[in-house]
């Protein structure tokens, strides 16, 4: 009897051995704060500021609000600010910057256009000329270029780790989507 048994109980210590032993690494990815950080670069990019928006409610039930809230509401822990900046991304953003005011024009004929990989793409060159569609596969590459130096650039800053900028860049394909201001 006490032969069967053994074998029994060193079975199920080493199946519980190898249970415990087995170990899950979650990779932790701030989307929340990649996203904010995404709104603020393509913003600046295409020159709009958040703050020059014009504001959705009126005056007098802002005031309610905060009134309210001062009272009521439990008091806030701030957050750190979401600002992810450092000489590279503030070179990138100055070159995208002065190559998107080429590109707008582009945007709004039809000819350019944003995939959801967080890259830009030519959507249809008809009526261009072959130095036109030279210079513009050309502005293209370079935009591209930057743009992936960029979400790397970025995770770098956010201590994000590198297998992770394709999931930047699709989160950026969300901003770069939204319609201009």
């Amino acid at each position: 009897m006490k032969i069967i048994r053994r074998p029994v109980w060193m079975t199920l210590m080493l199946f519980s051995l190898l249970i415990f032993a087995c170990v899950t690494i979650n990779i932790y990815f701030p989307a929340e704060k990649v996203e904010a950080v995404a709104g603020e670069i393509v913003d600046d990019i295409r020159g709009q500021k958040p703050g020059n928006e014009t504001p959705l409610k009126d005056e007098k039930s802002n005031l309610i609000n905060r009134t309210f809230f001062a009272f009521f509401a439990p008091v806030a822990v701030a957050e750190e600010p979401l600002t992810v900046s450092n000489s590279g991304i503030r070179m990138l953003k100055q070159q995208m910057k002065a190559r998107y005011a080429q590109m707008k024009p582009y945007y709004q004929k039809g000819i350019l256009k944003e995939d959801n990989n967080g890259y830009v793409s030519l959507a249809q060159t008809s009526g261009l000329s072959l130095k036109e569609k030279r210079d513009l596969t050309s502005l293209v590459a370079a935009e591209n270029n930057d743009r992936g130096k960029l979400y790397a650039e970025i995770a770098k800053a956010m201590k994000i780790d590198p297998s992770q900028v394709n999931r930047i860049a699709e989160i950026f394909a969300k901003e770069w989507q939204k319609p201009v201001r």
